[in-house]
């Protein structure tokens, strides 16, 4: 959006992504410092979701507004919406996801909530990814003239005009997969290279005219050309309402039952020391940095795998669908599988389950797509379980600080361990970059992408499933086992009720 849309400079938002994210690890943490020590009516975190509902939903529709600006204005625009949204995001996340921790004080009750988070998360998820595409093409829509000549086997012309001007337009096919290159000889070969869609302003009435090749039986129907800048805002204003929205719901809906004990004074360096001495704290951080890797590592490579490997680009969207369904199958087992065997045991089979299954795609050929979908939907259905125990285990080592220090500091917990998945999606992709580079992949040359096909494949397979199984051995040093976790949640209830009473 930034760079086709909006019309900033690439180096300049790379910059200001990671400007953001450099950031993003700091104010986790201090929110959740902010968080334990926020006192209302309303409690410790649900107040934030309140608080920044609206906030959150006016700084969202901002990232998509694109105001008339110099090329500085923008990027300061740019600038000011994308970290004030990271602030505020973190102001609402951080003790959303510590709101569970105090909701019940019952590890199973926990692991249960975590179970219908995730759930919600990747339907929501699915609802972005299907809706918003849709909404964007709706709202964006110019009544374009299309015309399409057939010159040779997947290779035609195409002509295009609108009734308005408009200030930057999209074109590319629906399944996004042909190449368009300008016809116009006034473009030069050096810009006019092929790409997916081409991003440019329209004059009304006048024609604009492409080669597209790369796909069989291209016709009108199947041209998409919208309006980006009013496509993209209007789609995101609605989804920034149900934003609010949903944020007011889930603030009605939830109470806070579990609170520090009555005699816990202020004390942030004491806090911070019982985190550091905290052992099932520590391995989880490790475990969730792990799991991200592990997780960021398959989706980040699955594009490029279907594309040089398969040679079928469109299937990667089908794959990507079908791995969010299965996640939510995954999600919502973890709860009763939980009860049966632990969070412990469970999280080491689920590692051990969705590691060993999809080290199999390396022995997929190019032609065994069935096989491919099968492991790859196994595989995420046991993947699913990682992030709705993670959560769940979070709020559990929250419990052990209390039971072994007479202390809590929950927002602390949750906002260092959400520090540790985001830092593992960033060495995912430094992984990925590395193993490409060792295979010498260049994405524009066909004899490169060819020498890097064994990198590839093992970027989907083997790479992956190493990190599942060094997280597998080092959770067996997980020291909160079932019968533990029974007579931590025993004796915090009966520390709870004495203080009533």
């Amino acid at each position: 959006f930034y760079t086709d849309v909006f019309g900033l400079n690439p180096a300049a938002v790379g910059l200001l992504m990671l400007i953001a994210r450099s950031s993003d690890g700091i104010s986790d943490v201090v929110m959740g410092i902010i968080g334990d020590r926020t006192k209302s009516k309303y409690g410790k975190f649900r107040p934030w979701i309140l608080w920044t509902a609206v906030p959150l939903g006016i700084i969202l529709s901002m990232l998509f507004t694109t105001p008339q600006l110099s090329p500085t204005g923008k990027i300061v625009y740019a600038y000011a919406t994308y970290i004030l949204f990271t602030l505020i995001y973190t102001a609402n996340n951080v003790p959303y996801g510590a709101l569970m921790a105090v909701m019940t004080g019952d590890d199973k009750e926990r692991t249960s909530i975590g179970s219908y988070r995730m759930v919600g998360a990747f339907a929501g998820g699915m609802l972005v990814q299907g809706a918003l595409l849709f909404l964007v093409a709706h709202f964006g829509n110019i009544n374009p003239t299309i015309d399409v000549l057939k010159l040779d086997n997947e290779k035609y012309e195409v002509t295009v005009s609108a009734p308005k001007s408009v200030e930057n337009v999209n074109i590319k096919t629906e399944d996004g997969v042909a190449l368009f290159s300008w016809l116009s000889p006034q473009v030069t070969d050096s810009v006019n290279k092929p790409t997916k869609g081409k991003s440019f302003s329209m004059e009304a009435n006048k024609e604009y005219a492409f080669v597209v090749e790369g796909e069989p039986e291209l016709d009108e129907t199947r041209i998409s050309i919208i309006d980006q800048k009013q496509g993209y805002s209007y789609s995101i204003y609605i989804m920034s309402v149900l934003l609010a929205l949903s944020l007011f719901i889930t603030f009605y809906t939830t109470r806070e039952r579990v609170l520090p004990p009555k005699s816990q004074e202020t004390n942030l360096l004491q806090d911070l020391k019982d985190l550091v001495r905290n052992r099932p704290w520590i391995i989880l951080l490790m475990i969730g940095l792990l799991f991200n890797v592990y997780n960021s590592i398959k989706q980040g490579i699955t594009v490029i795998y279907f594309s040089h490997y398969l040679h079928d680009q469109l299937l990667a969207g089908t794959y990507m669908v079908l791995l969010m369904v299965a996640s939510i199958g995954g999600a919502m087992v973890t709860s009763p599988l939980g009860r049966k065997l632990g969070k412990r045991q469970l999280f080491i089979y689920a590692l051990i389950f969705s590691g060993g299954i999809n080290a199999l795609i390396a022995f997929c050929g190019p032609d065994d797509t069935a096989a491919i979908f099968t492991i790859g939907i196994l595989s995420e259905f046991g993947a699913a379980i990682f992030p709705t125990l993670f959560f769940a285990m979070l709020g559990d080592a929250a419990d052990y600080s209390e039971f072994k220090n007479g202390r809590r500091a929950t927002g602390l917990v949750y906002s260092a361990g959400s520090f540790a998945t985001k830092f593992g999606g960033g060495l995912a992709g430094a992984i990925i970059g590395l193993v490409l580079s060792a295979f010498h992949y260049d994405g524009q040359d066909a004899v490169a992408i060819e020498g890097a096909v064994p990198g590839i494949v093992m970027l989907m397979s083997w790479i992956p499933t190493l990190i599942a199984i060094v997280a597998a051995v080092l959770m067996k040093f997980y020291p909160l086992d079932q019968d533990k976790l029974d007579e931590i949640t025993t004796e915090l209830n009966d520390r709870r009720a004495r203080e009533l009473g």
